[in-house]
């Protein structure tokens, strides 16, 4: 089969690798599409000790199911492989499943025509539904989760609020999208590439605008998402978020740095930190995509999966408007 492979820092390689052999409680897909996430350009550069050359990377996805449980169907898939035992899975809460391995981390990905996953990870989708559409299930399910964990902490409902998100990526866009789609009336997205700032102008009901050139109030937004996870992402969100406010914490760019603690105490700011979805949210998020909740979806790119280095390279180097590229194999 063919397959877009992680071969080293800053290159990916589109070539021939063995079909995957179908174990014991997996099932064989056939990939439709797939997403470039940000985690994946992470690994691209080499940034991701958890991905380790030479990988197949990808695990935002529609498929068709070709041998196991439901083969013929479409679908898209939880790439979090949990154990289905523990507290947490018990609790549905399975994305903190001390025990979770994941395609395009610890198992070959969907950068590829075939891909194997456990069965009890396959998520069904309206078998109508568009493969475009189906492929954003799993970032709109991380957006759907965390603007979920942030409603339940809000003092007062969603809607009454304003919100800004930083960061125009596709977790970013999804959750400006979503909080419009929520009710949320003055919903900002800071963006600093122009392109991608321009596409999401055209996306829906949101104002994006450049932080680099214009600077959100101090202490004037209830919530604020951070889609993006750097050092001075973190320090934006808390000098933007109103005293008992929600910073919604999303991105990892940086792993670690310093945070304004002073401001987070006295002004009784609530910090969360969100990790993918449970399964309960990828059913949700595939849901509200199917009933037109994130729009058209326009600013979505298509690629052949052939092209791939050269979408990982666009995206590199900031030289695409899209918020995603889909690979189609």
């Amino acid at each position: 089969m063919k397959a877009l492979v992680y071969t080293a820092p800053n290159e990916v390689t589109y070539r021939d690798e063995a079909p995957p052999l179908r174990a014991a409680g997996d099932v064989l897909l056939r990939i439709d599409a797939v997403g470039i996430c940000g985690s994946d350009l992470h690994a691209y550069h080499g940034r991701d000790p958890r991905r380790v050359p030479p990988l197949i990377l990808g695990h935002e996805l529609a498929a068709r199911v070709l041998e196991g449980p439901g083969a013929g169907r479409r679908v898209t898939v939880n790439p979090l492989i949990t154990c289905g035992q523990c507290e947490y899975c018990r609790q549905g809460r399975d994305n903190l499943c001390a025990h979770r391995t994941m395609i395009g981390m610890t198992r070959a990905g969907g950068f590829a025509e075939l891909m194997t996953t456990a069965a009890a990870s396959v998520i069904d989708i309206p078998q109508d539904m568009s493969a475009r559409s189906a492929a954003l299930t799993e970032p709109a399910a991380t957006a759907l989760h965390a603007i979920n964990l942030a409603m339940r902490a809000l003092a007062r409902p969603l809607a009454e609020g304003n919100a800004l998100v930083l960061g125009g990526g596709a977790v970013g866009l999804l959750s400006a999208l979503l909080l419009a789609s929520y009710g949320v009336r003055d919903v900002a997205l800071a963006e600093t590439n122009p392109l991608r700032r321009a596409s999401a102008a055209r996306a829906g009901a949101l104002r994006a605008y450049d932080p680099a050139t214009q600077t959100t109030p101090a202490a004037s937004v209830d919530l604020v998402v951070d889609a993006v996870g750097a050092a001075a992402t973190r320090n934006a969100a808390l000098a933007a978020v109103k005293p008992g406010g929600v910073v919604m914490h999303i991105g990892l760019a940086d792993w670690a740095s310093e945070i304004d603690m002073r401001k987070l105490t006295l002004a009784e700011v609530t910090l969360i930190g969100t990790y993918t979805y449970t399964t309960a949210d990828l059913r949700a998020a595939a849901s509200a995509l199917h009933a037109g909740a994130f729009g058209d979806l326009g600013w979505v790119e298509e690629r052949p999966l052939a092209d791939g280095a050269a979408a990982f390279r666009d995206l590199h180097e900031g030289r695409s408007a899209a918020a995603k590229i889909l690979l189609r194999p």
